[in-house]
């Protein structure tokens, strides 16, 4: 254990795809009070008539977020989210992409970074007496792309590089 350090929390973070004006920024996704991840493996199955146990393999994954935030006024990432689940957003117009970037995946003058498209799927609001909430879950709409992450903003937003 000596050698060993602990990852905190904030040493991995998103950031969530505004588009502007045809263009996406990929706003940090600041303000959120969950933001944890369930891989959902799909498992194969089956079992042997010469074997007395069960054989499993995955063979493939539906990664799922789930998500809650205090609303903030003028926070670009809650206003998008808000406006999908009050506007009840469906299909393609539902999709966003996030980028998830390792702090402790140093590479060179960049970060690690998994980029990736989600349906947004609104489930909750206003469920806190102090300050004004969403809750929902991002669902997997398509592959993770693999890349590294860079910004010139003090990481207010990022600019993602897919890796080749």
């Amino acid at each position: 254990m000596l050698n060993e350090k602990l990852v905190k929390r904030c040493q991995k973070l998103a950031f969530y795809g505004v588009v502007e004006n045809d263009t996406v920024t990929y706003y940090r996704m600041s303000g959120f009070t969950e933001f944890s991840k369930k891989a959902n493996p799909k498992e194969y199955k089956r079992q042997y008539i010469d074997e007395e146990h069960e054989r499993n393999d995955v063979v493939g994954y539906s990664p799922v977020f789930s998500y809650e935030f205090d609303q903030f006024d003028g926070n670009k990432v809650h206003s998008d989210l808000a406006a999908l689940a009050d506007g009840e957003y469906t299909g393609t117009e539902a999709i966003r992409s996030i980028i998830v970037v390792d702090f402790t995946d140093k590479k060179d003058e960049a970060y690690g970074a998994v980029k990736r498209d989600f349906a947004v799927i609104p489930d909750s609001e206003g469920g806190s007496s102090e300050a004004y909430t969403y809750s929902g879950s991002f669902k997997a709409s398509g592959d993770k792309i693999i890349g590294t992450a860079t910004s010139n903003d003090n990481w207010k937003t990022l600019t993602f590089t897919e890796q080749q």
